[in-house]
């Protein structure tokens, strides 16, 4: 995995130390010996992720920190501080500053890595976009953050229901985040009735020793838990299970002898990040679905429905089936606009693609491929049904006036050209998708020009 990492320590042997480390695996580096220098660079360069000292020679740590996370071009890149110093007041405040992590020093080689390389997961949170708004504004899905947080729901997953208990009883001093014990016998049940857990804490131990983690493993496999958060309760002391837990897709991962204080801001931390992801995510999804979508009428798009025609194509030809293809077109629309203006042809495109949709298949094709022009295709589907089936659109169209909301009624109808493609005949089965829907759109410039609604249709390409 190819990340860029800002280390930033006053000392230029530990700089140097953890650059070795970071090149063996992998990693670019950028080095500073102090704040101002980690600022500068931070914002001109961008890194995947900064590794900060708490104590630096012009500024502390966490007011290098706090910077960050108040620039806007910086505020997402993951900081995981470091220090010699061993004060859970000073890692709490560093939390609670947005820090991604806060590790002591000596720091174990394996672990240090396992959590870059979940940290650097992280930030690929939906099919490879970077989560950096200014790469996301280029979208259009960047987001203004929500004035008011719902609290989030964290599951307490323990062997001893007792121990899960405890806890959340410490737990509720420090968050507003809703606490939940989750007995084992139940994990896998459907917990629809009070939400999914955003978070889930999870003993290192349940059931076996590790055994939290293949427990991890198989909630991060199931689709309703799969974009869900998870921290490891670490209560064996020195062992693998940091390391393995970042690298089989834990958040975080806390040890027994952390104040509830602490592991309070952790899981919020994780609320937060899985929330993020999931805007992000819907954004992506909702990107994707106006990137196939035609605003006006809810319709698939020129783009998707050649897309789609092409596939319909593909099977027709492993099938050995035919398809039909239409191109429908509103007759005289220019005279609509002209008259009574272009909000009143919106509305009329809109009815009529509502009259097209209720009249054919979930199996369909049906997309606005210009500005007054639809492109339908029927999948198995021969000459004789699909001259059915145009009739009836004809008649659909025509069926009663497009009434605006000042009560204008508006007569419309619709051309259409056909043909059919696939099946056995040689003549077809052999054109591609661009002749078929060429060879419906030359039949449709024959319906206007032998009087309008009504449908043409052709065999071949000429």
């Amino acid at each position: 995995m190819i990340g860029k990492i800002l280390i930033v320590d006053d000392v230029s042997t530990n700089r140097i130390v953890f650059k070795v480390k970071l090149a063996t695996a992998g990693y670019n580096t950028l080095m500073a010996g102090d704040g101002a220098t980690c600022l500068r660079l931070a914002q001109s360069d961008l890194p995947d992720l900064v590794l900060l000292d708490l104590n630096l020679p012009d500024m502390s740590g966490i007011e290098v920190l706090v910077r960050l996370k108040q620039n806007p071009l910086t505020r997402r890149i993951p900081v995981v501080m470091f220090s010699s110093e061993h004060d859970p007041s000073q890692r709490l405040a560093a939390l609670q500053a947005g820090a991604a992590d806060f590790l002591g020093r000596p720091i174990d080689d394996e672990t240090l890595l396992a959590r870059l390389r979940g940290l650097l997961r992280a930030r690929q949170v939906v099919g490879g976009f970077s989560s950096h708004e200014g790469e996301l504004g280029l979208f259009g899905m960047a987001e203004a953050a929500t004035a008011f947080e719902v609290p989030g729901h964290v599951a307490l997953v323990f062997n001893r229901t007792e121990a899960a208990l405890r806890l959340r009883k410490q737990l509720a001093n420090h968050t507003s985040d809703r606490l939940t014990v989750l007995a084992y016998e139940d994990l896998y049940a459907d917990q629809s009735a009070n939400g999914a857990p955003d978070v889930y804490l999870i003993d290192a131990d349940i059931d076996a020793p590790g055994g939290g983690l293949r427990v991890m493993s198989d909630l991060l496999s199931r689709n309703t838990s799969r974009n869900a958060a998870f921290c490891i309760f670490n209560q064996s002391g020195p062992s693998p299970v940091p390391a393995m837990a970042f690298d089989l897709g834990a958040g975080d991962l806390v040890d027994s002898g952390v104040n509830a204080a602490e592991i309070a801001v952790r899981l919020h931390a994780l609320v937060q990040r899985k929330r993020e992801a999931d805007r992000l995510r819907a954004s992506v999804q909702d990107g994707l679905r106006l990137a196939m979508i035609d605003p006006l009428t809810g319709l698939h798009n020129r783009r998707y429905g050649i897309a789609q025609l092409n596939a319909i194509a593909s099977r027709a030809r492993q099938d050995n089936t035919e398809f039909a293809v239409m191109v429908v077109d509103l007759d005289r629309f220019k005279t609509v606009n002209d008259r009574w203006g272009h909000a009143a042809g919106d509305a009329v495109l809109v009815e009529v693609a509502s009259r097209l949709s209720v009249n054919l298949r979930a199996s369909d094709l049906l997309a606005r491929i210009g500005g007054e022009e639809f492109l339908i295709a029927l999948p198995a589907t021969n000459r004789d049904a699909a001259s059915i089936v145009a009739k009836r659109l004809c008649e659909a169209a025509e069926s009663s006036p497009v009434v605006l909301e000042d009560g204008t009624r508006i007569s419309v109808t619709i051309s259409i050209g056909m043909t059919i493609g696939g099946g056995d005949d040689p003549e077809t089965r052999g054109h591609g998708v661009a002749e078929i829907v060429d060879q419906a759109d030359r039949a449709l410039m024959k319906s206007k020009s032998s009087g309008r609604n009504m449908v043409t249709i052709l065999h071949r390409a000429a």
